[in-house]
């Protein structure tokens, strides 16, 4: 990342013709950038419309304009926004002008890394921007929202604080054992400590909500061949997604189809029928079928009326595995009840039975186990990793022998929450963070 002390721009709207295109810069140089090219300042985060020329004089377009004096601006630095007309003539025009008065091209995401260097905003809430940039679907906007918007930064700096108070207690312990303070003090730290760990532990144990709502379920449709499989992906997609044809074996690898189903992004496979065969290319797409059961969030297995159940559909209903058993082709034949003590839904994609309600069957799902929960939810494996090494060192210092050694429990502790926030040193994870961010945020 280059010095904080360049002054930065980019296009913060679309790329191509526009009515308007916005141009933000921001740093130490921004304000005489805009009175450069604007003739003067402007009253703060006031919008007014101004005459742009370039360093000959000659005038480039006619925008809005508007003045962010730090610390008063999304970065904390001084800043400003330029609101032009669309065309790319006029844009690389500006651009030309901003180059030659000092600005450089900013990095991606280094608006938003600024921000957090100026303490505007902790690393989860910068991850929420970065969320609500590439939110889908409504459930993702409102969980990237209340992130964007401190949701996780209460809970943590709250965390946090009571970590710190508990280090207290116990570094007082140690360095006034023999001055009046009560007996009772490292027993205080000690129970604080256990409240805690069994707090963060029942944040952790949230099913992976929060990063299966970011980053989508994965279901998988896995059957023997000829089960209408590929039917009834193109049902539930409402559209020919994948070829449907009565020769067996016609899926050999694993095609997918992106869905929203409940609010929640889902990524659903077709998948080749499960048999022995003698074909290697089969044969590949049987193992490809067979990884995407172990790794997918839910299986929908389905078994054809008119076949009786094949032993390898069978074997994928084992304990702990999430499935929901498809009985399909009941135009054909009667649905049974139960499959191996499994409970069926019936579906004919020929005539539409059961697809409304395997649809909704698969939105409840999503939503239980994706959805917005009434608690912040965390939301990628850096937060998860910072939270297992925390209560992991809360727990090695509640059971200490020696007070010492609970204090360096507690402070290790302390150091793996302020990661999760920024509050210590982790330049090492700021490229992370940040990298994936859209030029000009």
């Amino acid at each position: 990342m280059s010095s904080v002390t360049d002054t930065i721009m980019a296009r913060a709207s679309g790329a191509g013709p526009a009515a308007v295109a916005v141009l933000r810069l921001s740093g130490p140089k921004s304000a005489m950038v805009l009175q450069a090219l604007a003739g003067r300042l402007p009253e703060p985060r006031r919008a007014s419309l101004r005459q742009l020329q370039n360093a000959e004089g000659e005038v480039l377009d006619q925008a809005l304009v508007l003045w962010f004096p730090a610390p008063g601006s999304y970065t904390g630095e001084d800043a400003a926004e330029l609101h032009l007309h669309g065309g790319l003539a006029i844009v690389a025009a500006v651009e030309a002008a901003l180059l030659t008065l000092g600005c450089r091209p900013a990095e991606p995401g280094e608006f938003t890394r600024r921000a957090f260097l100026h303490g505007r905003i902790d690393l989860t809430q910068a991850e929420g921007i970065a969320d609500l940039i590439a939110a889908e679907t409504e459930a993702q906007r409102r969980q990237a929202l209340r992130q964007a918007g401190g949701a996780l930064t209460t809970l943590y700096d709250g965390w946090t604080n009571r970590l710190t108070r508990i280090l207290a207690q116990q570094e007082a312990a140690i360095e006034f054992e023999m001055d009046d303070l009560p007996s009772d003090v490292g027993a205080q730290a000690r129970d604080a400590a256990i409240q805690l760990r069994a707090e963060i532990a029942g944040h952790l144990a949230d099913g992976k909500r929060g990063e299966r709502l970011r980053e989508g379920l994965s279901i998988a449709i896995l059957g023997a061949p000829n089960a209408g499989k590929s039917s009834l992906m193109n049902a539930l997609a409402e559209r020919d997604a994948v070829i449907v044809s009565p020769q067996p074996g016609t899926t050999r690898d694993i095609v997918e189809c992106r869905l929203v189903l409940g609010g929640v992004p889902v990524l659903l496979a077709d998948t080749a029928g499960l048999r022995a065969t003698q074909d290697a290319v089969e044969q590949e797409g049987v193992r490809r079928a067979t990884r995407r059961a172990e790794e997918a969030d839910l299986v929908l297995v389905a078994f054809a009326t008119d076949e009786p159940p094949d032993a390898g559909s069978l074997a994928l209903l084992v304990a702990g595995r999430q499935v929901l058993v498809l009985a399909t082709k009941c135009d054909l034949a009667e649905a049974p009840k139960l499959i191996a003590s499994h409970p069926v839904l019936p579906t004919s994609s020929k005539s539409g039975r059961g697809i409304a309600e395997l649809k909704a069957a698969l939105a409840e799902h999503a939503e239980r186990h994706a959805g917005i929960g009434d608690a912040p939810a965390l939301t990628r494996t850096r937060h998860r990793a910072a939270l297992t090494e925390a209560a992991a060192r809360l727990g090695e210092a509640v059971e200490a022998r020696l007070p010492e050694l609970a204090a360096e429990g507690y402070r290790t502790a302390l150091h793996a929450l302020g990661r999760l926030t920024g509050r210590v040193e982790v330049e090492q994870v700021l490229d992370a963070v940040f990298r994936d961010f859209c030029i000009g945020k």
